[in-house]
């Protein structure tokens, strides 16, 4: 069992049932943590996403996903929200949050030792994400460097 092979059969599976539902698929990950195995379909919507959404999405996969019969070992599915600060991971994400305040969480710290740059989203194209900082610096962070990048509510601080 491959983890990219399992998350993109569930995503393609999920992206047709979402959009009966007239939900989209923001993103799907397959991951470990502690002992245990999740599958996590992170469900969006213009308006955003409800409990009731969530709900009719986990019913709608559960029967397909044990026909796709994907993953063969126990696992825990969770439909949910990407939320407000949701993580951006491909590039049709950069793309539709460009214009919006994010937050970029670095493996390693810079020279001055800052590990967060906060910023409004330029642009990303070549897995450079550019960014402009609010001293207007525009700066350009290779998204390889990155632990992650989410959406931000700088009112909130770090």
């Amino acid at each position: 069992m491959k983890k990219s092979n399992t998350v993109s059969q569930v995503e393609s599976l999920a992206i047709k049932l979402a959009g009966d539902l007239g939900l989209s698929i923001w993103d799907v990950k397959f991951l470990k943590e502690g002992s245990s195995w999740y599958l996590r379909i992170f469900i969006d919507r213009p308006n955003g996403v409800t409990i009731d959404d969530c709900e009719k999405m986990s019913r709608a996969i559960d029967s397909p996903l044990d026909q796709l019969d994907t993953i063969s070992i126990p696992y825990c599915l969770e439909v949910c929200s990407p939320g407000i600060e949701r993580e951006l991971t491909k590039k049709e994400h950069f793309e539709k949050c460009s214009g919006k305040n994010i937050i970029i969480h670095l493996i390693r710290p810079q020279s001055d030792g800052q590990k967060d740059i906060k910023g409004i989203l330029l642009s990303f194209c070549d897995d450079i994400i550019e960014i402009a900082k609010d001293d207007g610096l525009k700066i350009g962070i290779n998204k390889k460097d990155t632990a992650w990048v989410k959406l931000y509510d700088f009112s909130q601080g770090i």
